[in-house]
């Protein structure tokens, strides 16, 4: 009988092979989405320095988001960390998707963290 690999695994592989070349630094950080079925969170990175600089979550209280796996979670959410991110003067990211396809939710959060001032 075939085992198939679980789809988290097929992502996790998909997600280092991303990571060999998406590099955050302190002049263009990395903007990493990570997506569950009932939430999706996002955070700005510095690899060099090993820190997280910024990061929402569709969890957090301020957002008031009663459904956060949907695509209006994702769209506050992208919004969120743009508007962070415009207060902590930083303008450019390299967007890390995760391994996710980029598609839906990522897309989403994606579309509204561009439209929000955010440059990748």
């Amino acid at each position: 009988m075939i085992k198939k690999e679980s789809r988290n695994k097929a992502r996790l592989i998909r997600h280092t092979r991303i990571r060999e070349k998406v590099v955050g630094t302190s002049s263009i950080p990395r903007l990493c989405v990570f997506r569950s079925n009932k939430n999706i969170s996002v955070q700005i990175i510095d690899d060099s320095l090993g820190h997280t600089l910024l990061s929402v979550s569709s969890t957090d209280k301020d957002l008031k988001i009663t459904n956060g796996g949907n695509l209006e979670a994702a769209k506050v959410v992208g919004a969120a960390i743009a508007e962070k991110a415009k207060k902590a003067k930083i303008k450019k990211v390299v967007f890390d998707r995760g391994g996710y396809l980029y598609h839906g939710r990522v897309q989403a959060l994606a579309e509204a963290a561009r439209e929000n001032g955010l440059e990748f």
